[in-house]
């Protein structure tokens, strides 16, 4: 049976009250990687939308012989947005449920309850005489209420805004301490779930990214032509975590607290909360009677320069959207070092509710603009509203990169395939490796392609060792963020500087190839190389699957399964984490010290132990292959010294460990027209009042909760069938969305959360148009 990933790096944009809807999408991403988890582990079958998807995933592999396995594994979000990226990774981590996140948004996302009650009107009467001013903002020509407001909650939504014109002037009327509670009580709830396993297999990397807004900034260091160095202000602050996926749920993918932290300080909209300052967390800390262990190393690691000039407790925090609403940067660099079991299919999923956000706008051009729609507008809308190009172009670049390499690698094979069987065609049993052959063979093959290379191995080398070092280097710049440096060009020069005093000062040998020095750093330091070789064989097995009929299906599929697992080996030493506790200390001191931080790399990886594993697991693996795949296996491993040096310095993005193009989806109320035609403004309330209408209404929240649900079923059906070499019939796809429409509405209709005014509504439109 093929198997295959389908990996997932959601993008949560920053939407004010549309978080709502975001969050009903993500529900059903959450609810089909459990699915898909079930399937593959072959748990019992569950009732509602996962039955649906679990019958999608088994149809797939009934139909096409292919075992696809759903993994969200890398989170990113800004503002209310963050929020959903938070609970989902913790959900997806924990094998905890999610439900707690949607009872908080329906039954808390509102004015009334995030009001700090000191910004409440004491009583009715409480400034009257701000009542006529208030009347005055909400009707005057300009103000938009009119046209941004349903007539039907129209005095709700002005009864509301009245209450935040006649509390507290001049402050934000909402309640940092009160919304940290809310969020705490939202994770404590999710921790009295019953735990399932998590959704990632075990050791699986997960990385969650929100974007965050230092308000007063602090000072960096530019260098420059003239002058050599200045000094800029930075504001961005984001928030990072990485965890592998435990064997068993119930483990927090960070400290609550932590996770609080991050949640809340991504989404302090300017004005309406307060900035997030340490302080706070601690008072949260106190009241909720949870200890923070790991503080001081938290707070190291995301403000580094304020922990180095202790100025922590200056820091305040506001809403990531001011800078960075689309924050697709996060999920880029979190490709790296990413470990790869067997195909995997990257998707980059982004889910925007307002795609349409100019279009309704075109009758108003010719207008003043209103009171409300300058403050809005510059707050929350044009920020958010920021093209994604430059991202979408930075992955298109990625992916062309890849189909580029892919060709000149399918054009040398020839040429390659040609000089092994010079090197080796006569070699005594070549058909039956060993260890201890694979590696005689393998040197042989580098020191030959070294060799035949003539001048073009000078660049090679070069683009190797500075590689290298650009990876030692990242090591210890993530090890010690206390150093305060931007990137890692001071670290490489002193490394450079170190490793030329050990003998590196030129790489090739007086009568060509490799000095007998730079092949000793390579055993000890190039990972790199041995990751891009394992990475040819699995592409190599994945071409014979269509080129070759004479290879059997299972043999590939086993081939595949091998590779994977010997790469596993090198990804788990890729990473700063692998070097453990110890090796802090000493990355602090890099740029005095380099030897130890040098020497400490090698005795922790100890790479050439590593190789002789890996050449066991990989002789047997060529052992139980049919003879003429065991023998272009062969020619793959030992010719890939030949492609090397012909591509490495082509590469720009050589530390990409997932080497397939990454596809970029969305989801919002225009790609999901299965239902209602229309887009988001015929779907969603919450467009109302500049985006903040959800937070005025519980039905508005229903509403768009309960279609975010249902587009977001839409859409993880059609980016299932999108992995699939054939798709199903459009009337197969109809009908599995249209089970999914139904399972959604009878799971909502029993949980009682939304009106069920709401779903018959709904329930008639399916019916009607997916008879």
């Amino acid at each position: 049976m093929r198997q295959k990933e389908l990996r997932i790096a959601l993008i949560c944009y920053g939407g004010v009250s549309l978080a709502v809807y975001m969050h009903g999408v993500t529900r059903e991403l959450w609810q089909l990687a459990r699915a898909s988890r079930d399937f593959h582990t072959h748990d019992a079958p569950r009732s509602g939308v996962d039955a649906v998807y679990r019958r999608l995933l088994e149809r797939i592999e009934e139909d096409q012989g292919l075992r696809i396995r759903i993994l969200p594994d890398i989170m990113s979000g800004a503002s209310a947005g963050g929020i959903n990226a938070v609970f989902l990774a913790q959900a997806i981590h924990s094998g905890q449920s999610l439900e707690p996140l949607t009872n908080l948004w329906l039954e808390v996302a509102d004015v009334d309850q995030l009001v700090d009650p000191d910004a409440k009107p004491s009583w009715r009467l409480s400034k009257i005489w701000a009542q006529p001013f208030a009347n005055w903002m909400l009707s005057r020509p300009g103000s938009d209420i009119a046209s941004t407001v349903a007539p039907e909650t129209r005095a709700e939504v002005e009864h509301k805004v009245s209450h935040l014109i006649r509390g507290r002037w001049f402050e934000p009327p909402f309640s940092g301490l009160g919304f940290s509670k809310l969020l705490e009580k939202a994770f404590s709830a999710m921790a009295e779930t019953r735990s399932e396993a998590p959704l990632l297999p075990p050791g699986h990397p997960l990385d969650l990214y929100v974007t965050t807004t230092d308000y007063h900034g602090y000072l960096e260091l530019l260098r420059l032509n003239s002058p050599p160095v200045v000094e800029d202000t930075e504001h961005r602050m984001p928030i990072t975590f990485r965890a592998r996926s435990p064997l068993h749920g119930g483990e927090s993918l960070a400290n609550p607290l932590e996770l609080v932290f991050a949640a809340r300080a991504t989404a302090s909209f300017p004005g309406a909360f307060p900035p997030l300052r340490i302080e706070e967390i601690d008072a949260l800390a106190e009241q909720s009677g949870r200890h923070w262990s790991g503080r001081e190393a938290f707070l190291e690691r995301i403000m580094p320069v304020h922990a180095e000039r202790d100025t922590m407790h200056h820091v305040s925090l506001i809403d990531g959207s001011v800078l960075v609403n689309k924050p697709f940067a996060g999920a880029i660099a979190a490709l790296q070092g990413r470990p790869a079991q067997r195909e995997v299919d990257r998707r980059f999923v982004y889910v925007d509710p307002r795609p349409d956000r100019f279009s309704h706008r075109r009758e108003g051009l010719d207008q003043p603009v209103g009171f409300f729609s300058a403050i809005f507008g510059s707050l929350s809308t044009i920020p958010r509203e920021q093209p994604i190009r430059d991202n979408l172009e930075q992955l298109e670049e990625q992916s062309r990169e890849a189909a580029r390499m892919t060709r000149i690698v399918a054009a040398l094979r020839p040429e390659v395939d040609a000089a092994v069987e010079k090197l080796f065609g006569r070699t005594l049993f070549l058909d039956r490796p060993t260890p201890p052959r694979l590696a005689a063979w393998r040197k042989k093959a580098q020191q030959a392609a070294a060799e035949t290379a003539g001048y073009a191995f000078h660049s090679y080398a070069q683009a190797k060792f500075a590689g290298i070092v650009t990876r030692l280097a990242r090591l210890s710049l993530l090890a010690a963020p206390k150093l305060g440096l931007e990137d890692t060009g001071p670290i490489e020069s002193v490394l450079r500087a170190e490793l030329e005093r050990r003998g590196l000062a030129s790489l090739v040998a007086p009568g060509g190839g490799a000095s007998a020095e730079a092949i000793d750093f390579l055993r000890r330091y190039d990972i790199g190389f041995r990751i891009r070789r394992l990475r040819l064989l699995a592409r190599r097995l994945s071409r014979d699957w269509e080129a070759d009929p004479d290879i059997p299906d299972d043999a590939l599929e086993a081939g595949r399964d091998a590779v994977y697992k010997i790469m596993s080996l090198f990804f788990e030493l890729e990473g700063v984490a692998a070097l453990g506790a110890k090796f802090e200390p000493l990355a602090q001191h890099v740029m005095t010290e380099p030897g130890p931080v040098l020497d400490f790399i090698d005795i922790a990886r100890n790479l050439p132990s590593v190789d002789d594993k890996a050449e066991e697991m990989f002789a047997d693996a060529l052992e139980a292959m049919p003879k003429n795949l065991r023998r272009r296996m062969l020619f793959a491993y030992l010719g890939f010294p030949f492609y090397d040096v012909a591509t490495l310095p082509l590469l720009r993005n050589e530390g990409l460990t997932e080497f397939d193009p990454v596809k970029v989806d969305r989801i919002s109320p225009d790609d999901a027209r299965s239902i209602r035609a229309g887009g988001t403004q015929a779907t969603l309330r919450g467009i109302e009042f500049y985006n903040f209408g959800a937070f005025f209404s519980r039905a508005y929240r229903e509403n768009d909760y309960l279609w975010g649900r249902l587009h977001g079923a839409e859409r993880m059906i059609d980016l299932v069938c999108s992995t699939m070499q054939h798709p199903f019939p459009e009337d197969t796809i109809r009908h599995f969305k249209r089970d999914a429409f139904h399972a959604v509405l009878d799971e909502e209709q029993i949980s009682g959360r939304c009106s069920l005014k709401l779903i018959d509504e709904i329930r008639r439109e399916v019916s009607e148009r997916l008879h």
